[in-house]
């Protein structure tokens, strides 16, 4: 027989967005008798998320520092004609770390794990086995809406986390090693060191498609992505023992698109977090800022009615949009002023920039006076060919 389950809110969604808004709300609303939806079996699922300090608001710290699991102080990029060391913090969570503490600080029955949703509304979600949650105010974040409405490039990756069998030689981050071949748009190499012996090396492309062409089951073992990192790490000098994580994916660059339209997508009248919100920066693809900021909006709010929730996230989700279209501006030209091949160009002499401009930049944060020293100068692209990527159309 089917139930119906009653709460004073329901997050749908256990991923990264969902996942904070719980902890937020469990640490500053623990009167509230809240569920987490998630339709696998753990929360955050297979992810390593990074991020630098100054992404982060100094009254939001509270809500990711549990979940930090290595930190630097600094880190390196390197181009074919520029390379520099960046004093700046930067951090690394675990999904496993979320996973663990979500689980800790959610009461019986609170975490909904394996459940399969048919569909959500303002006040209400509806299982697959009949089974129903009706609460005071509901917030999807399933994931991405439809993401044909927007006109995009991509961010894809393939990562892994090697056991070496000697120590290897960083004491920081590599966040952007250019200097490998270009292929499929601009690529390149991202190596965090989290032990002597254990090290992550991501292969990453700034491509017009989110194929990333890795064998499938019962086909072709031919795998040119996972071929190139194991030989970045050869010509490291970086002997790989075991593989004990891997984990891939594509993340939206937006280029343009309708808000509005992106926003219904995912659902009418319901508050949405998270990438079905629209929310992740529209250069990096990077959802962790902006799922802090959420979280810690939420928290704060003192209407969770399904009403009240929905005027706050479509709110907050516009005006973070309207506010980002200088990146979106940016990110026609990386995809649509130069040959594919050139694109670290772009890379390369944003680099060169002041690294509290850059730190603003990831934050989403640019000035105006930042978006003029990034525009000024010899650029890496004609003129002509930046003014006909800022009028051309999707393709």
């Amino acid at each position: 027989m089917a139930t119906t389950i009653k709460c004073d809110l329901a997050v749908v969604g256990g991923g990264l967005a969902g996942g904070l808004i719980t902890l937020a709300l469990r640490k500053k609303r623990p009167d509230l008798d809240i569920r987490l939806i998630e339709g696998s079996l753990s929360i955050g699922g297979n992810h390593l998320w990074s991020f630098f300090a100054s992404d982060i608001a100094d009254g939001d710290r509270w809500i990711v520092a549990p979940l930090v699991c290595y930190g630097w102080t600094s880190y390196d990029i390197k181009f074919p004609a520029h390379g520099r060391a960046i004093k700046a913090s930067y951090y690394s969570i675990e999904s496993e770390r979320l996973d663990a503490l979500v689980r800790s600080l959610m009461p019986d029955g609170a975490l909904m794990l394996g459940r399969k949703v048919l569909g959500a509304s303002a006040k209400a979600v509806v299982f697959a086995d009949g089974d129903r949650v009706e609460a005071k105010g509901v917030i999807d974040a399933r994931g991405s809406g439809d993401l044909s409405k927007l006109d995009l490039g991509w961010q894809k990756f393939v990562g892994r986390e090697y056991a070496l069998t000697e120590p290897h030689d960083l004491d920081r981050p590599i966040v952007m090693d250019a200097t490998v071949e270009q292929i499929d748009g601009y690529r390149f190499v991202y190596s965090l060191p989290f032990s002597a012996t254990r090290l992550f090396i991501e292969d990453t492309y700034y491509s017009d498609t989110p194929d990333l062409h890795r064998p499938q089951s019962g086909g072709s073992n031919a795998d040119p992505i996972a071929d190139r990192i194991d030989d970045y790490a050869r010509a490291h000098g970086w002997q790989t023992a075991e593989i004990l994580r891997e984990e891939s994916g594509a993340l939206p660059v937006a280029l343009g698109g309708d808000f509005e339209e992106y926003w219904q997508s995912g659902g009418n009248k319901v508050a949405k977090a998270g990438m079905r919100a629209g929310l992740f920066h529209p250069t990096t693809g990077y959802s962790l800022p902006d799922a802090v900021r959420t979280a810690s909006l939420i928290a704060r709010a003192p209407d969770l009615s399904g009403a009240g929730l929905h005027e706050l996230m479509h709110g907050f989700a516009r005006t973070t949009w309207r506010k980002r279209g200088f990146y979106r501006m940016l990110d026609k030209m990386l995809y649509r002023a130069g040959e594919p091949d050139e694109r670290y160009r772009i890379l390369e002499r944003f680099y060169r920039l002041n690294p509290a401009l850059i730190g603003r930049f990831y934050a989403g944060q640019t000035t105006m006076f930042d978006q003029a020293r990034i525009l000024t100068g010899k650029p890496p692209v004609t003129i002509a060919n930046a003014i006909k990527a800022l009028r051309s159309k999707p393709a």
